[in-house]
C-alpha cells in the first residue's frame, strides 16, 4: 500500500516549532471566529465546492450545518499533535440525506482527513479518508475508519489498535475497554465508545442508560491526538481511545450527514513537543 499525506503548511509548522520551546505552553488556535467560515471550505457530494442550499452558514455566533446534504466543512490547514475542543448542539431537522428521517441524529468530527476532497468510499465521495469521532445520538464517541482514494489513485487504508471487550455488537464490532485485550482495525470498522448501550438502535432521540451526551443542550468533546494515539472525552467523561493510528495528521472535518447541528466552539491547542 502506498499513500501520501500532504504536509502541514509552512506557517503552521513554524508556529508549532515556536510552541515546542514556549515556557508557559501553547496558545489556543480558534478554528472558528464566531463570524464567518474563514479558514474552512465546504464539500457536498452533489454540488462539490458549491453550496446553493446554504447547508453551511453562521448564525448567532455558531456554525450551522443544516443537514440538507452529505459532505463536510474542512479546515484549510492540516494539523497533527493537538488537543481539539468542540462544542456542539443538535438542531431539530433530519432530512432524507443519509436516510435520517425518523432516525438518530448524525454527524461527526473527522480527524487526520487525507487526500482530495470527496475521496471516501463511504457516501460514494461524500467525505474524506480519515479517522472519525462519531457524533451520533447514543453513539457519540465511537471511532470509525473511513477509507478512500488518494491523489495518485492509491488506496488510503486507515488503521488503529485499541483495547477492547470480548463482546461484540450485532455488526461484529467491539466496545472500548481499557482493561481488555489489544485488537486491530484496518481499512474500515468501528470501536464502540466505552458505555454505549448494547441495545443501541438507529432511532430518533435514542438514549442509552449510561449516555453522557446532554439532550437539547451544548455538549463538549475533548479530542487529543498525540503521535499515534487519539483519546476522546465527552462532557468530561473518558469514552474512547485508539493507538497506532494511521494517518497521523491531516485536515479536520465537521460532517454533514442528514441532521441539523450547531458548533459554537472549535479550538485547537498544539501539544508541546518533547525536546
Amino acid at each position: 500500500m502506498s499513500t501520501r499525506i500532504p504536509t502541514i503548511c509552512a506557517a503552521f509548522v513554524l508556529f508549532l516549532a515556536g510552541c515546542a520551546t514556549r515556557q508557559h505552553g501553547p496558545a489556543i488556535i480558534s478554528l472558528f471566529n464566531g463570524k464567518d467560515l474563514s479558514g474552512w471550505h465546504s464539500w457536498l457530494v452533489d454540488t462539490k465546492h458549491e453550496d446553493p442550499r446554504r447547508v453551511f452558514s453562521v448564525t448567532n455566533g455558531a456554525i450551522r450545518i443544516s443537514g440538507d446534504g452529505l459532505g463536510y466543512l474542512a479546515t484549510t490547514n492540516q494539523f497533527r499533535d493537538y488537543h481539539l475542543i468542540v462544542e456542539f448542539k443538535w438542531g431539530t431537522q433530519n432530512t432524507r440525506w443519509g436516510d435520517r428521517i425518523g432516525k438518530a441524529r448524525d454527524s461527526g468530527v473527522f480527524l487526520h482527513a487525507t487526500g482530495p476532497d470527496g475521496n471516501s468510499e463511504d457516501g460514494r465521495g461524500a467525505f474524506m479518508a480519515a479517522i472519525e469521532c462519531n457524533i451520533f445520538q447514543g453513539a457519540t464517541g465511537d471511532f470509525l475508519l473511513i477509507r478512500g482514494t488518494n491523489f495518485d489513485d492509491t488506496l488510503i487504508w486507515p488503521r488503529a489498535s485499541f483495547n477492547g471487550s470480548e463482546q461484540r455488537d450485532a455488526e461484529g464490532f467491539r466496545w472500548f475497554d481499557p482493561a481488555g485485550a489489544r485488537h486491530k482495525l484496518e481499512r474500515w470498522g468501528r470501536v464502540n465508545w466505552r458505555n454505549k448501550s448494547s441495545e443501541w438502535r438507529d432511532e430518533l432521540e435514542f438514549r442509552g442508560a449510561r449516555d453522557v451526551e446532554k439532550p437539547g443542550d451544548w455538549n463538549r468533546l475533548d479530542i487529543v491526538c498525540e503521535s499515534a494515539r487519539i483519546t476522546v472525552r465527552l462532557n468530561g467523561v473518558f469514552v474512547n481511545e485508539v493507538f497506532d493510528v494511521f494517518p497521523r495528521g491531516g485536515k479536520i472535518l465537521l460532517q454533514c450527514e442528514g441532521s441539523e447541528i450547531f458548533f459554537r466552539r472549535v479550538e485547537l491547542l498544539p501539544l508541546l513537543r518533547k525536546k
